[in-house]
């Protein structure tokens, strides 16, 4: 790959929608890292697009820091998206300390790490674009999602305070806030046919999301066709928050 390419990492890209965004990129000529704790599903989806699969704790503010290194030597480093995530639900009463430090590590230190990592590296270069995921359980106020709220709240002050402090250096920093999506993650919601009724039924479109759906937003986010846009949060979630449904 020549270093006059693009490059983009991708913490998560091993999951459902970090992998669908990394094949999007590297469709359209980037060499694209991605990165994540488990390495079969990156390896296998590094091979698919003929990216580079990286093993590392997107928590580890070093090893993200090495990761951010590492892509920007493979091309023009032009972004990165942090696709990591978990979903955790019970309420506050139900959640231990220990279960509360692991939603906040998983969804908001790494976001923080990448942040940290990638935005002054970008604002060296030739600018650039930043993704974080969000989720509409930061908009609405969801029984049982006390802790991922929490974390998904702060991920989108930590993207506006980043948006704000790097705007002036070319550096866009959005974040994409999804309803329920149809992956590996959301699996003992969706396998339940009574739990995903339910679902389906709080989201306006009457359906679920899909991987792609929620990919194609990070993606264009990460492109130049979005060179206007920073400090959003971009909503993908069947108009769940922000339509009354019913």
């Amino acid at each position: 790959m020549s270093l006059s390419h693009p490059s983009y990492l991708i913490l998560g890209g091993g999951g459902a929608i970090g992998g669908e965004v990394a094949a999007r990129l590297a469709a359209g000529g980037a060499h694209v890292v991605l990165a994540g704790r488990t390495a079969g599903p990156l390896e296998e989806a590094a091979d698919r697009i003929g990216g580079t699969a990286l093993v590392l704790d997107a928590r580890d503010f070093g090893a993200v820091a090495d990761a951010v290194k590492r892509t920007a030597e493979l091309g023009t480093f032009r972004g990165a998206a942090n696709c990591v995530g978990s979903i955790e639900l019970r309420p506050a009463s139900g959640t231990s300390r220990e279960l509360f430090d692991e939603v906040l590590a998983t969804n908001l230190t790494t976001a923080f790490a990448l942040v940290r990592a990638a935005g002054p590296v970008l604002a060296r270069g030739e600018g650039g674009s930043i993704v974080l995921m969000s989720s509409a359980a930061a908009r609405v106020g969801l029984p049982n999602h006390e802790a991922i709220s929490a974390a998904k709240a702060g991920v989108e002050g930590l993207m506006r305070s980043a948006a704000a402090g790097l705007a002036r250096r070319g550096v866009r920093v959005n974040a994409v806030a999804p309803g329920l999506v149809d992956t590996p993650l959301s699996a003992r919601i969706t396998s339940n046919e009574r739990s995903l009724e339910t679902s389906r039924a709080m989201h306006p479109l009457g359906r679920i999301g899909s991987p792609g759906e929620v990919a194609g937003i990070v993606a264009w986010l990460l492109g130049e066709e979005a060179g206007w846009v920073t400090g959003e949060v971009i909503a993908a979630d069947g108009g769940m928050s922000n339509l009354r449904n019913g």
